[in-house]
């Protein structure tokens, strides 16, 4: 009796285990899904001279030289 209820819960936790991992990924794709996206462009941020962060780039950029 012992022996068959052990080999019930082992299949019950698998069984369990199982759905989640599926339900996981279904939300996973679902985020993919909804996800703006963009990639790198969008998460840019660049500051002007004025030091304000802004999140178009500078139309003339000046490098700075710094003489020691």
């Amino acid at each position: 009796m012992a022996r068959s209820q052990q080999t019930f819960m082992k299949k019950q936790r698998e069984k369990k285990r199982k759905e989640k991992k599926e339900d996981k990924a279904i939300r996973a794709e679902e985020r993919r899904a909804a996800s703006s996206g963009g990639g790198l462009d969008v998460m840019m941020a660049y500051v002007n001279e004025d030091g304000e962060i802004v999140d178009t780039p500078p139309e003339n950029f000046q490098k700075a030289t710094l003489r020691f």
